[in-house]
């Protein structure tokens, strides 16, 4: 991809905003399809260029880390979640990719170089700058609206993988060999009874 200027990267961005939006099917569609690939082979994006899956890799896992508790958003499969989702939704394609180009542009103007160059430092001041929008400031409006939905986007892969749904400590989806109710310490902690 070639460099935008800002104006070109703004206008990508303003012009796709609400555009990337998706369905707990179609989480569900990606989650399964990544299963279901070979794990032997290094994955191969179909959406981002090789520039571009650099600096998602990077964003998800300052996004989601890994903690204590368990792996970052690389380690679950999240790039590869989003590639996926990219690939089967052509409404996606734009506002990702412009916002992607919007990111390197505005790290190009305050520090001379593009996102996956600077210094973790410098990401997370450009980051700290679009994460929270009511504080953003005007200007950086077309970055607001694009890091609020990576993030969204990183969250879903995340928390339907695997590790996040470990992460969650869920455990619905097990079988039960026989339902006796919710346990008494739970009923009164909500303050409801079973009528009988």
């Amino acid at each position: 991809m070639t460099d935008l200027t800002r104006r070109e990267a703004l206008q990508t961005v303003a012009a796709s905003v609400g555009a990337l939006t998706w369905t707990s099917g179609d989480v569900r569609r990606a989650m399964d399809a990544l299963r279901a690939a070979p794990a032997a082979r290094a994955f191969e994006p179909k959406f981002f260029t090789p520039s571009e899956w650099t600096t998602v890799r990077v964003l998800v896992d300052l996004i989601i880390p890994r903690d204590v508790r368990s792996g970052s958003a690389t380690e679950a499969g999240v790039p590869e979640f989003m590639d996926f989702m990219l690939t089967e939704n052509a409404g996606l394609q734009t506002p990702m990719r412009g916002g992607l180009a919007w990111l390197d542009t505005e790290c190009r103007e305050r520090f001379g170089q593009a996102f996956t160059d600077c210094a973790d430092a410098e990401r997370r001041a450009v980051l700290d700058d679009i994460a929270w929008p009511a504080r953003a400031r005007p200007e950086l409006s077309p970055g607001v609206a694009f890091f609020s939905r990576f993030r969204d986007l990183t969250a879903s892969g995340f928390w339907s993988s695997e590790m996040g749904i470990r992460d969650l400590r869920y455990l619905g989806n097990t079988a039960v060999a026989q339902w006796t109710g919710c346990p008494p310490d739970q009923l009164q902690r909500l303050g409801v009874t079973y009528d009988d």
